[in-house]
């Protein structure tokens, strides 16, 4: 039996975790924000399945599972992909691996139910923007749970943009049009969903913390290129960032569920200032489309595998040799 399409998951995912911080630099952040989490999501799952396969086949040479599977022991054992403690030691990483993922699953959707509740206590007739009486120059995209919201139809958004009478008085027209338009991106291109399916990867395969670290910068670049097209100019969203970010830094207090809130003010804001003051993201198509087949061949070994194991399974059930035997 070949078992190569068992392993060109975990190849994939070797992959993604070596190129995965480049991509996200390299790629037009529109194109990153929508692949890259789903790539991960996608790969990581792979990886996971083939991590639980592999246990399963440790798993199923127990005497008491291959009797309620009518499988022959010996028969297993004759065609595996490698040596028993490899898969027992595989199967124990995919339950940690996948208590993990249950961890950030909870954790998420605990912000994300937070956060709706702040957006209705906020009011019903704001229609998508609330001032507050703050000293702190801020400004964030609060998201809102799929459903009803107060002034949601009205305002086009899911969601509220909150900004501080602080940071208004510090900035000028001009300026105040390019934070609203910043943080109306976040909303209206659900880069919150983004992040925590980014999340959400890194959190069952550890080797995507990186590229999960750098989608949040991705989707702060997608906001500020949508602000550059809505006013038109480049180094007025580069200034109001800076401006921002400075009084920001000065600041410095902690926001409360900040792995929610997407904010203009105070992430990355020097990689991101560079970046407006450089030419508009090229198309990247080849890359893109590096990045789809990626998926394609984790989708595909992570179905060749599960088909191969269903296979060895079925040939252990019809080996001559007599179940019971061990």
């Amino acid at each position: 039996m070949i078992w190569l399409p068992m392993w060109l998951p975990l190849a994939a995912n070797a992959v993604l975790a070596a190129t995965g911080p480049t991509l996200v630099r390299v790629l037009p952040p529109r194109v990153g924000v929508r692949l890259l989490p789903t790539a991960m999501v996608v790969v990581a799952a792979g990886t996971g399945a083939v991590l639980a396969s592999l246990g399963f086949l440790a798993l199923a040479l127990v005497p008491a599972v291959a009797a309620v599977g009518d499988w022959s022991p010996i028969a297993l054992r004759a065609t595996r992909p490698g040596p028993v403690p490899m898969e027992v030691a595989a199967g124990v990483a995919m339950l940690v691996l996948l208590g993990s993922a249950v961890r950030q699953i909870l954790r998420a959707g605990h912000f994300l139910v937070r956060t709706h509740s702040a957006c209705r206590s906020l009011g019903t007739h704001t229609y998508g923007l609330v001032v507050i009486a703050d000293d702190v120059p801020d400004a964030y995209a609060l998201p809102t749970l799929p459903g009803h919201l107060p002034g949601q139809a009205a305002s086009g958004i899911g969601g509220r943009i909150v900004v501080s009478t602080a940071l208004l008085r510090l900035l000028t027209a001009g300026e105040r049009r390019v934070v609203l338009a910043h943080e109306t991106a976040h909303l209206i291109g659900h880069h919150h969903l983004y992040v925590q399916l980014a999340d959400l990867a890194a959190a069952a395969n550890p080797l995507l913390r990186a590229t999960a670290r750098r989608v949040r910068l991705a989707v702060e670049r997608d906001a500020d290129e949508a602000a550059a097209a809505e006013v038109g100019d480049r180094r007025l969203v580069a200034r109001t960032l800076a401006r921002a970010g400075l009084a920001r830094a000065a600041a410095s207090p902690l926001r409360p569920d900040s792995g929610v809130a997407l904010a203009a003010t105070d992430t990355f804001v020097a990689q991101r200032a560079m970046a407006l003051l450089s030419p508009a993201p090229r198309p990247r198509r080849i890359l893109a489309a590096g990045l789809v087949l990626l998926v394609g061949v984790a989708l595909l070994g992570t179905a060749a595998a599960a088909h191969q194991i269903d296979d060895n399974l079925d040939n252990a059930e019809r080996a001559p040799a007599a179940t019971a035997s061990y």
